[in-house]
């Protein structure tokens, strides 16, 4: 037997299960070295460092 609903599901009934499909704002953090907000977890791009430590050489 396959799958198949019983009755038609209504335009409403179905865009109300997709209201909650939205993007959400990145979480940003400030740079513990330059204080440039930043996404966590990753190098900052205003000076290079991650964790306190220069990873790459930025040239301003």
């Amino acid at each position: 037997m396959s799958i198949c609903p019983k009755n038609k599901s209504s335009k409403a009934r179905r865009d109300k299960r997709r209201a909650n499909w939205k993007m959400s704002a990145p979480n940003l953090v400030k740079c513990s070295k330059c204080g440039e907000l930043m996404m966590p977890h990753r190098v900052c791009k205003a000076c290079g460092s991650y964790n306190k430590k220069e990873i790459i050489n930025v040239e301003a």
